[in-house]
């Protein structure tokens, strides 16, 4: 499985910016599928997930009432809709693929990651 993350752009505080996953190859059975943020000088951290049929979304406290994870199976993509944005959402921030949804939160449960897209909230 490939994952291919895009959107990131450098926006002003309180606005609005729409991450793309774009997955590719085979994936069989159940999964999980979601982001995470590095932000400078820390480690990655969960941000959100959602389950392979679309059922399930989980958020990280920060995320919660501010970010919103979708996926259109059509297309194989998952996207992070991220509003009121803040200056500490900057980041990189990487899709990745688990098993499960709990897999998913812990970082060393990760099967698969994209590669990065940089998010830049100036204050």
């Amino acid at each position: 499985v490939q994952l291919q993350a895009s959107g990131g752009g450098l926006v002003h505080a309180g606005g609005s910016l729409r991450l793309s996953c774009a997955a590719s190859g085979r994936t069989l059975g159940t999964y999980a599928v979601g982001w995470f943020r590095r932000a400078p000088g820390k480690d990655r951290q969960f941000v959100g997930g959602i389950t392979w049929n679309g059922v399930t979304t989980y958020y990280a406290d920060s995320a919660k009432g501010r970010f919103t994870i979708s996926r259109d199976s059509a297309k194989s993509t998952v996207y992070l809709q991220m509003n009121s944005l803040k200056p500490e959402d900057t980041g990189v921030y990487y899709c990745a693929q688990a098993n499960t949804m709990v897999v998913l939160t812990r970082i060393n449960g990760v099967r698969y990651w994209g590669q990065g897209t940089l998010v830049t909230v100036s204050s």
